[in-house]
């Protein structure tokens, strides 16, 4: 059996950790400059505020049900998600974490998954405070199935284990809810009469590989309860890493700009080493707002290779500076900017040029020790003086939440 466990409304949960008072009150998170929204409660849900929308379009609908708005905290929220799933993992054989919210649980060998599945959501929430839902059956997408009726459901688990009552529930599926099958899949599929879940698992085969392709086939047969996706604990490594932000405030200076951009290459490097990866190349880019079309418009972009892949930040944040000399422009007002890290393979893969001269241990022990500062005192506590001294990096988050679990000059105060 395959367990799909998903945190409900998982942003605005995270928010509501640290205030109880915003239990049952409508809460959502916006994206970054606090532009769109990424995240919302039931309670906002149900007023009608949908993904997506620009927050400026529905000022009428916040100030109406008093929606409790959030700028995105996504090292709060990373944080959250990796205790939530070092409990719900603990006591597995097998799991993979899917996203951030998600991550599917081998069941096998658990005698009773329903009741182990009730007892993991009632610790999850004393434990963290996340509510949770537990969907399991046979197969990962089955499991995507019964993690969709368990959100519904009044205990927040639903254990799919009976040929009846799967085909009933496949036979009300919409076919575009089905996981893996998306809008284009979904329009051609209606065009052939097939409008749910069992009309698809009732296609021949062939047919279903000539439509959708041997992954598709392999989804098709997994509704037959037949397994074909295997957990995958070890992660594949990320093509690139990017970094990049749409700024509050248009960029018109060349220092401001590098400050931005030094920053920029910090995270990626950072980002790289906890991967265990080192990059070939990086690349630099930044473009006007294209929204005015008064203004002056300008892109650029440009990108190098290094001598040797690295991961350390002073020899890309360097490479990045450079690349920023080739691209500035004076005279326009940047909207937007970032640096991406590219052909990225193991740390342990290198290969060593001969005019690499430089001393790796020394700068491996060096970024080893700021990662540790960090990740124990907090964020930017040590990081390199081109990214300016006095800037909090809070890039058009007004309404940013404390990080709580990060930070030890943030921690929550309780008051006697």
């Amino acid at each position: 059996m395959i367990a799909l466990v998903d945190c409900n409304n998982f942003y605005a949960s995270c928010e509501r950790i640290f205030r109880p008072k915003l239990e049952k009150k409508p809460v959502a998170v916006l994206s970054n400059n606090d532009g769109c929204v990424i995240a919302r409660s039931n309670e906002s849900k149900s007023i009608g505020l949908k993904m997506g929308e620009p927050i400026f379009k529905k000022r009428d609908l916040v100030n109406k049900y008093n929606i409790r708005l959030f700028s995105s905290n996504f090292a709060l929220y990373g944080d959250i998600s990796k205790r939530v799933f070092d409990i719900v993992a603990k006591d597995v054989p097998a799991y993979e974490i899917y996203s951030i919210d998600e991550a599917f649980l081998d069941f096998s060998g658990i005698k009773d998954p329903y009741n182990y599945a009730l007892h993991l959501r009632d610790k999850v929430k004393r434990w963290t405070g996340i509510p949770i839902s537990i969907g399991i059956s046979y197969t990962k997408t089955l499991s995507k199935v019964a993690g969709h009726i368990a959100k519904k459901s009044s205990d927040g688990v639903c254990l799919l284990n009976n040929e009846g009552r799967i085909d009933k529930i496949l036979s009300s599926l919409p076919v575009d809810e089905i996981w893996g099958v998306g809008m284009r899949y979904a329009m051609k599929l209606k065009k052939y009469d097939i409008h749910t879940a069992k009309d698809l698992r009732g296609c021949e085969e062939s047919w279903v590989r000539k439509m959708m392709n041997v992954v598709g086939l392999r989804m098709v047969r997994e509704l037959k309860c037949i397994p074909h996706f295997n957990l995958e604990e070890d992660r594949s490594m990320k093509k690139s890493i990017c970094t990049s932000r749409s700024f509050s405030v248009e960029i018109t200076e060349y220092s401001r700009m590098s400050e931005y951009l030094s920053m920029f290459a910090s995270r990626c490097s950072e980002k790289l080493r906890s991967e265990g990866a080192c990059a070939r190349s990086v690349s630099v880019f930044m473009y006007t707002n294209r929204f005015r079309p008064t203004a002056r418009q300008y892109s650029g972009y440009f990108s190098m290779d290094f001598d040797t892949a690295t991961s350390d930040t002073i020899t890309i944040t360097k490479v990045v500076m450079r690349c920023l000399k080739k691209i500035f422009r004076s005279g326009y007002s940047y909207k937007k900017a970032g640096v991406t890290l590219s052909g990225i393979v193991p740390k342990g893969q290198v290969q060593l040029s001969i005019f690499d001269f430089g001393d790796r241990k020394r700068s491996d022990k060096l970024m080893k020790t700021l990662d540790q500062i960090n990740g124990r005192m907090g964020r930017d506590i040590l990081k390199l003086s081109s990214s300016g001294i006095n800037n909090k990096w809070k890039i058009g988050k007004e309404r940013l939440s404390p990080c709580y679990t990060t930070r030890w000059s943030e921690i929550l105060e309780v008051k006697v």
